[in-house]
């Protein structure tokens, strides 16, 4: 029996071993802020994050080969790849995508998809109150869901992603909440006034997606044996594309 523990144990070991030292290529393309990390397992190697009036698909690529000679590494050192899912971005999420679909597709790596409004909460994760992740959805919408912290750190949804009125948030915290994310620059003054104490705001660097947080839950979700098949994965849109929306009002 000691000497079954003792193999059982091991073998945990050097599973844990082998988890912590899984490289990950991991990007997020959900919003204008484009960026793209590297980790190891749970450490992080290298990130880079991006405001600038070039698109995603002008910047990725040229990134994505920076940050692996800056690491070090090259396509073939890593073990997989994590990618934002949304929601973001139409146009944003469909580069991101395609570009990481192509290289899990063309290494035979595993791919996580990780999503945005899920990465967004990661940033906080570590407060003791719930939190509210609000990305700016356009037209008078945010995207947002509710979270608390959960095992490991890692945020636990205790909603729905929603993509609703900016009044409607005010539905949602009934506590002291966290808010977080691009949607404060625009609605930040007016959910401030109408929620006052049950309202904390976080240092503005918190409140843009970091590729970073999309590894580390990509990371969790690779060594649970999780990933997406590399062929039928899309994007988490949550509303309908403006071409979804054309085409409906077409066929009327």
């Amino acid at each position: 029996m000691l000497i079954f523990n003792l193999l059982t144990f091991n073998l945990r070991l050097c599973a844990w071993r082998y988890a912590t030292a899984v490289k990950i290529l991991a990007i997020d393309t959900s919003t204008r802020v484009g960026s793209i990390a590297v980790v190891e397992g749970p450490l992080l190697k290298a990130q880079q994050i991006l405001d600038i009036r070039a698109t995603h698909n002008q910047r990725l690529l040229p990134g994505i080969e920076r940050i692996l000679t800056d690491a070090g590494w090259s396509l073939d050192d890593l073990d997989g790849f994590a990618v934002s899912l949304g929601p973001g971005s139409f146009t944003g999420l469909r580069i991101g995508l395609s570009i990481i679909k192509g290289l899990a597709w063309a290494t035979g790596k595993p791919l996580a998809g990780v999503p945005t409004l899920d990465a967004l909460a990661a940033n906080v994760s570590f407060v003791p109150y719930k939190i509210c992740p609000i990305l700016d959805a356009r037209k008078g919408e945010i995207y947002t869901a509710l979270y608390r912290q959960g095992d490991e750190g890692i945020p636990q949804r205790l909603t729905s992603y929603m993509a609703i009125k900016p009044e409607e948030v005010l539905d949602l915290i009934s506590e002291t909440t966290v808010l977080v994310g691009d949607g404060l620059l625009s609605y930040g003054d007016y959910l401030k006034r109408e929620l006052g104490n049950r309202l904390v705001l976080v240092p503005p660097h918190l409140s843009v997606i970091h590729a970073s947080s999309v590894a580390w839950l990509g990371w969790h979700r690779l060594r649970s044996g999780e990933s997406e098949d590399v062929y039928s994965c899309t994007p988490l849109y949550v509303r309908p594309s403006e071409a979804e929306l054309n085409r409906e009002s077409n066929t009327l």
